[in-house]
């Protein structure tokens, strides 16, 4: 937990109270006084005026620079009333009162008015120095430091002995990443043994991996294994809208570091502050991202060894787009991959979270974790949540092996949406696709097993879906399976060619995924006896968030031609070979297709008993005949 003894904020002390209270009342008094000097003189336009001194009306005259002040005459309709006029540029009228006997003179200067005077130049100083120690105060400091608060460090710091620190049994899934940071937990509890055999601890420890994988907990981890102080800031807090501000917290965090070694900082989504200046934006040396980047490395440069260890972690899931000054050794000396967990490292995963949660006697993790390749940490945390708030739904006092199926499936295809009505004959399409696909996946190889079909509409457009779900985690696959998933993926819309002898607009997200495959086969995997084993992709390393641009390489038009006809003929031959299963499995298709327009969901052992009963094409296809030896990443 953060440490909660700052001090309270100070009240505004005296000085500054006057500061305030001074300025105020003398504003007040330039708004009151007017009121009690008497009424105002009546003003006429200058017209006028000249007209009256003509008839010999007015008796004397002041003329000033903005104004000018006259008394008429006692011969006057109202003799001895004061007038003002503004005057106007008007070289003859000297002449014109000196012709008509007026007495006139400049007015003199107001030195009784002194008070205007500082007014105007002292007072909205003293307003704003007011204001800025008022507020200065309430950020926390008080003097200079308060005042320049806003350079200091956002860290927040973790001590021993909080009640929920997080240790490394609470961490699970990385086994590999935390054999690393032990390592570190070792130096920091033990340093001699290291520093009397001539070993370096590294200063700095970059985590690197997807969203959700568990980056910052297993720093917490490592914050509470070693029992040291603990710095925790995001990235994004060092730099703000001042100039100059994002070096000065990090050196204001490193100061404060120094202070309390050995101790650990964490700084996450360090790609905030840390992106490579190469980058062609044309931007100068006084950016403020690259200042506050140059501050760093001079930081991780400067600090000791020994006894004022101060030990960097770091986390990010762009790695690709750091500079590459903060990755040389002496800086961010190791990269730690903390990848999404496999299968063994899944059950650990929900053997942690489902200690949360009351579970039924018959859930099985490891079937669960069997139907969850892919998920990160955070997101079977999420499936354990999702599966507890079903429960207290159905208003059960344990969470069920159904509970957990409905959260996969709300994870991985949506929300169902049962207020989705659809009418007879898209209800009757949505069904003969979804067997279709399922028909083609239950002979393809290197296909999932199929668990489920159902119409019944799910997340933004799914219409329907087939659940298919792997019985082992797979790192290869050759080209006969990616094959086989392409031709799975045209399984839906070929059905409705055989069924209705036309196409819907319900397989486009089956084609976008069956060109992707395909084209990678060609581009990337070198699976092309025409293009041979060349890579026509740019390589994407440690690219986690994925790459929405044009990562094929320049080629020429002859080439590129080339490519397409190659991605075509592989999609265009998984076509051919779904429409021949599914006319020669028409009446299965037909009857699977009937019963699921009835009961709208089918799974379990009746399920797998029927796709059992589908029969292989006689004639194997020519690409599957010599394609069996070649593996890619998958």
């Amino acid at each position: 937990m953060p440490i909660k003894d700052k001090p309270q904020p100070r009240r505004p002390s005296l000085i500054t109270s006057l500061l305030i209270f001074v300025p105020g009342l003398l504003l007040l008094a330039n708004l009151v006084l007017p009121i009690f000097t008497g009424p105002p003189i009546p003003r006429v336009p200058y017209s006028f005026f000249i007209e009256q001194i003509e008839d010999g009306d007015v008796a004397n005259v002041e003329v000033g620079q903005n104004v000018i002040r006259y008394r008429l005459d006692e011969s006057s309709d109202q003799p001895d009333q004061v007038l003002q006029t503004t005057p106007i540029f008007d070289l003859e009228l000297p002449n014109r009162l000196e012709a008509n006997g007026v007495e006139f003179a400049a007015i003199p200067p107001a030195g009784n008015r002194w008070f205007l005077t500082l007014l105007g130049w002292v007072v909205p100083p003293l307003i704003f120095v007011g204001l800025f120690q008022l507020f200065s105060r309430r950020q926390g400091g008080g003097g200079l430091s308060g005042a320049l608060s806003i350079t200091k460090s956002k860290a927040k710091v973790y001590v021993e002995g909080d009640e929920n620190k997080i240790t490394f049994n609470d961490v699970a899934g990385v086994e590999e990443s935390k054999v690393e940071l032990a390592e570190i937990v070792e130096f920091l509890q033990a340093p001699q043994r290291f520093i009397e055999i001539g070993a370096r601890i590294p200063k700095g420890a970059l985590l690197i991996g997807p969203p959700g994988t568990g980056k910052t907990l297993l720093a917490k981890a490592v914050a509470g294994e070693a029992g040291v102080p603990f710095f925790s800031i995001s990235g994004s807090e060092f730099v703000e809208l001042f100039v100059g501000t994002g070096a000065a917290r990090v050196r204001d965090l490193f100061e404060q570091a120094k202070k309390k070694a050995p101790c650990i900082i964490f700084i996450d989504e360090l790609d905030a502050i840390g992106k490579s200046r190469s980058g062609g934006n044309g931007m100068g040396g006084n950016d403020e991202r690259e200042q506050t980047l140059n501050q760093l490395l001079t930081e991780m440069d400067g600090f000791g060894a020994g006894d004022a260890t101060v030990i960097v972690l770091a986390a990010t899931n762009r790695p690709e787009t750091l500079d590459p000054a903060l990755l040389r050794p002496g800086r961010f000396d190791r990269q730690i991959l903390v990848d999404r967990p496999d299968l063994s490292g899944r059950l650990a995963i929900l053997d942690i979270y489902a200690q949360k949660v009351k579970l039924g006697a018959e859930v099985d993790l490891k079937a669960i974790a069997t139907r969850t390749p892919g998920f990160a940490g955070a997101d079977l945390a999420n499936l354990v949540n999702e599966a507890a708030l079903l429960a207290a739904r159905r208003k059960s006092e344990t969470v069920e092996e159904q509970d957990f199926s409905e959260a996969v499936e709300r994870v991985v295809a949506g929300l169902e949406k049962k207020s989705r009505v659809l009418n007879k004959a898209e209800k009757e399409i949505v069904a003969y696709h979804e067997v279709g696909h399922a028909l083609v996946g239950a002979l393809m190889p290197g296909s999932d097993e199929v668990q489920k079909i159902s119409i019944v509409p799910r997340g933004m457009a799914a219409l329907g879906y087939t659940l298919q779900v792997p019985t082992e985690d797979r790192f290869l696959l050759n080209e006969t399976e990616l094959r086989g998933q392409i031709t799975t993926l045209l399984g839906g819309r070929s059905a409705e060619e055989v069924i209705f002898g036309k196409i819907t607009t319900g397989a486009s997200n089956d084609l976008q995924r069956a060109t992707d495959l395909a084209e990678q086969m060609v581009t990337s995997y070198g699976m092309s006896k025409i293009l041979g084993p060349l890579a026509y992709a740019q390589g994407q390393q440690n690219n986690f968030l994925g790459n929405s641009g044009n990562t094929r390489r320049p080629v020429s038009e002859t080439t590129a031609e080339a490519i397409d006809q190659e991605v075509k003929a592989i999609v265009e031959g998984a076509h051919q070979e779904a429409l021949s299963i599914l006319e020669k499995n028409r009446e299965l298709l037909d009857a699977i297709a009937i019963q699921l327009l009835h009961i709208e969901v089918m799974e379990g052992e009746h399920l797998r008993k029927l796709l059992s009963q589908v029969q292989a094409n006689d004639e194997q296809p020519e690409h599957q005949a010599d394609a069996a030896s070649k593996f890619v990443n998958a």
